[in-house]
């Protein structure tokens, strides 16, 4: 058993995941510091001082104060959509320089085809000019 696991445990795959979720972590953490530290007292300043954070909606419900804290709600979708944008963003520049290094490698020259398929070519556009002359 011990040997299936460490086979399973060190397949490229198993650790290129175990990085990306490190990494996927920090940048969480980053992308959660600027939104809640730079981008958002931009926006509060923007709408006046509005902190979606501190929104609620508070019910009577048979006596009883039902509080329902949508501002975190809508807080966190702003965050999501921030946090995909910033991703969105960090792939499309991931995926140019990419790019770029395809387009290095792509200029291969092809290989001179064979002689008989020149010969067969040749035969071929010769009879396409017969065609048309008759």
């Amino acid at each position: 058993m011990w040997k299936e696991f460490k086979a399973f445990a060190l397949k490229g795959n198993v650790l290129d995941l175990a990085i990306a979720v490190v990494i996927g972590a920090a940048f969480g953490k980053i992308v959660t510091s600027l939104v809640s530290d730079i981008i958002m007292p931009i926006v509060g300043l923007i709408t006046g001082g509005i902190d979606l954070k501190d929104r609620a909606l508070s019910v009577m419900v048979m006596h009883n104060e039902l509080l329902i804290p949508y501002g975190q709600f809508l807080q966190a979708v702003v965050d999501f959509f921030i946090i995909s944008f910033s991703i969105f963003m960090v792939i499309k520049l991931a995926n140019k320089f990419q790019r770029k290094e395809a387009v290095k490698v792509e200029v291969v020259e092809t290989p001179a085809p064979a002689e008989d398929i020149v010969l067969l070519t040749e035969i071929r556009d010769l009879l396409k000019q017969q065609e048309r002359g008759l």
